[in-house]
Formats: C-alpha cells, structure tokens, sequence
C-alpha cells in the first residue's frame, strides 16, 4: 500500500504545481496536521483516494470548517483493507487553546482507547501530530513530545508512528528514528511517500480477535461501496 503523509507544510510540489504523476499509485493519504482544510480537501479530490487526519495544534479552525470529504480518526482505530492506524492528534499543552493536552490528559486519552486496540489485537501504526518524548522532539516546551507515547509504542509494538510538529527548518531532524520498541517513527513535515508492505500489516479480517475479525466478516466499510 502506498500512502501519501503530509503535514504542516502545504507543499507547492503538491498543490500550486500539481503533478498528478507524483501520486498516480498513491492509495491512502494520511494528514498528522498543522494544514490548511481547503488543503486537504484538494488532495483529497485530486487524488482520489481516501484522506484520514489528525488535528495539530493549530487546527481549531476545524471545529467551523473541516475539510470536507476527509475522515477525522481522533481517538479511533481505523481499518483500512487489514492496515489499523490510531489516531491521537494535538501537541503538549504550552498555552491555552484547543487541540493541546498535558501528559496527563494525552495520557488518559490513551486509556480509554485500550478497550478499542486490543480488541482489534493492536495497531499498525499510530498516526500523531506530536512526536514521542525524547524521539524527535525538541527542549523548548511547545515542541517536546509524550512520554506516554512511549509507554504506548513499548506495549503495543506498531510498525510506524507518524507524526509533524517539528519542522525541518527548525535544525538537524532525523527524518526516521528507530524507536527501542522497533517502531519506525517518521516525521512527515511536509510530505513523505511511504510503501507498506502486505506483510506489515494483517489481512483484512485476520488480526487473531475472533469478534473483531467476525464483525469484519459480517459488515461492509464505507470504501466497500
């Protein structure tokens, strides 16, 4: 599967000199946020393939206008054809606002998702704006990342983390770190093409939870239609 990730940059590549031959074998285009809703929506169309986000912590502005036609995966699991992404937007909380939260609150968001992950016997790859404490984030306060991403990666062992907030201007960035759990974690500032092999992921209906794997069985997704 070939995804498109994007990110806090509103590329020109992408947008104002459009090239549709960059993304013809594009499958699944994943925002981790900080972008412009008209944005997304002309990725959306011009591409034609499914847009899931989440927001960064300068997406208030979604709560009035939405990018119309993408899907919101906030504090879900998200199955597409066997890939199950997690959802978990927003930065540390370094001012009032919205789309920020304290470890504690991130945290909590993540507790209540337990019920959701392990009933689909985990995730592949968890899709954030903000990147893991001490795994590509930066000192200064508006820039750090969860610790309690961390705790997350280690229990749950994903393939991917994909996340923004930290641009590229901002210094030397690793553009990949391998995280001690063995996730890739990714920083997708501005755009990244990534290549997900069939064997990274389950097979649509096969993740091993037997009411998962039914419910599957039994029900057709929106992008079945």
């Amino acid at each position: 599967m070939k995804i498109l990730a994007v990110a806090d940059e509103e590329e020109k590549i992408l947008w104002d000199y459009y090239d549709p031959e960059k993304t013809k074998d594009v499958d699944l285009i994943i925002s981790c946020g900080d972008l412009s809703p008209h944005y997304l929506e002309f990725l959306e169309s011009m591409i034609n393939v499914p847009l899931l986000y989440v927001h960064g912590n300068h997406d208030g502005v979604y709560e009035k206008t939405p990018p119309l036609g993408c899907t919101c995966i906030e504090d879900r699991v998200f199955d597409y054809y066997g890939l199950r992404m997690l959802g978990l937007g927003g930065s540390i909380r370094y001012k009032p606002g919205p789309c920020m939260y304290s470890e504690s609150e991130m945290d909590r968001r993540i507790n209540r998702m337990k019920r959701k992950i392990n009933l689909r016997n985990g995730f592949d790859i968890l899709v954030a704006h903000a990147p893991a404490k001490g795994h590509g984030d930066l000192a200064d306060l508006p820039h750090n990342g969860f610790d309690c991403f961390n705790e997350l990666l280690f229990k749950y062992r994903p393939r991917y983390m994909l996340h923004g907030h930290v641009h590229k201007a901002y210094g030397r960035i690793a553009p990949e770190i391998l995280h001690p759990s063995g996730t890739k974690i990714i920083n997708v500032c501005g755009y990244r093409i990534l290549d997900i092999g069939e064997e990274e992921h389950p097979e649509r209906g096969k993740t091993g939870s037997f009411l998962y794997d039914l419910y599957v069985s039994l029900m057709r997704t929106e992008f079945d239609r």
